[in-house]
């Protein structure tokens, strides 16, 4: 082949034969795959706010991209204008959550497998990853931390909540600490013994402190 065939019609119109039943299965693994996918993200979704619109992205995304590599492996120049037109790309959605890049590159892999003909390699890498991701995000390594706001008086009050604190909780760490003329405010991060959180209600009784806030804390989205 000369560098001239590469300016001849008929290379360029060559494109290898691809059954609708092969196209139509592809597509079809594609969506039950992708669909796979957003059942995975919607159940390990552990974040602040849950968005719908970027997890039916991962269905339309292995959908594309299945459609995309069947296109590819049908015609090799399309294959080179497709690299060129994809570089071009940019995309401009943050990535709220680190692990979001994670179900993106899924999504995209598995596109690219099934449009690649490889079917049963998609389906059994998808349900290990799958596996993998429920195993780890339903498992709790240590109990969410809780932060405590006291507001005391004068430091009577402040050394009787903090021995109340430290008595009802596994784990009591005061993070900061501010006086001013109202009195003291005392934030602490605190781990619970069991779920109950009736101590907080005998901290509020004690004479002397004004106000006693629990806050869930996870540390992923405060500060």
């Amino acid at each position: 082949m000369t560098f001239n065939d590469i300016f001849k019609s008929g290379f360029l119109e060559s494109v290898t034969e691809f059954s609708t039943i092969d196209t139509l299965l592809g597509m079809l693994f594609g969506l039950i795959i992708g669909l796979f996918i957003f059942m995975i993200y919607k159940k390990t979704f552990n974040g602040v706010m849950y968005s719908t619109g970027f997890a039916m992205a991962l269905v339309g995304l292995a959908l594309v991209t299945t459609l995309v590599i069947m296109a590819v492996t049908s015609n090799v120049v399309l294959s080179l204008g497709m690299v060129g037109a994809l570089s071009i790309v940019r995309f401009r959605a943050a990535i709220k959550e680190p692990v979001e890049i994670v179900f993106l590159f899924w999504s995209i892999a598995a596109g690219i497998v099934i449009g690649a003909g490889m079917i049963p390699l998609a389906v059994t890498g998808s349900a290990i990853i799958g596996v993998i991701l429920l195993l780890f995000a339903n498992r709790k390594l240590h109990e969410n931390p809780y932060i405590l706001i006291l507001n005391c008086g004068d430091e009577s009050a402040e050394e009787m909540a903090m021995r109340l604190a430290k008595k009802e909780t596994a784990h009591f760490l005061v993070k900061s600490k501010t006086v001013n003329a109202a009195g003291i405010e005392l934030t602490a991060e605190i781990r619970m013994k069991d779920t109950g959180t009736s101590f907080v209600n005998s901290l509020s009784a004690i004479e002397g402190v004004s106000n006693a806030t629990l806050v869930s804390y996870n540390g992923e989205y405060m500060s």
